[in-house]
């Protein structure tokens, strides 16, 4: 008697928490944001709707993270880029504590499509 146990295809929990730490670690390292979120984007489609939610997020901090640093690089000439710059990182970082911790709630992000915190 064997019985087939359909096996759960595992979520991609440990995809979503590895684009957050390529995101901060992308504050040094460029490169590494940019692996994010092509991981965000190829993994967002085979996931939980919870998760989905997260790719999303790390999505949308991608592209408002590069505006803002286009026009904290293109400001950079006058001292108020350098704030703009500095508002990025800091932005990037709570963006990235917030989402991992409901992330390790297992719960959706609450504000996955805002543009600030």
């Amino acid at each position: 008697m064997n019985e087939v146990v359909a096996q759960e295809k595992p979520t991609t929990e440990g995809t979503a928490k590895i684009v957050y730490i390529l995101y901060l670690v992308g504050i040094i390292f460029g490169l590494t944001g940019i692996i994010g979120v092509v991981m965000a984007y190829v993994n967002r489609n085979d996931s939980p709707e919870w998760l989905r939610s997260h790719y999303q997020f790390q999505i949308r901090t991608f592209w408002i993270g590069a505006l803002y640093m286009l026009i904290g690089v293109i400001l950079s000439i006058a001292i108020i880029g350098w704030l703009v710059l500095l508002f990025w990182v800091v932005w990037l970082i709570v963006r990235c504590v917030k989402g991992m911790k409901s992330l390790d709630q297992r719960e959706a992000h609450p504000n996955p499509t805002g543009w600030m915190f």
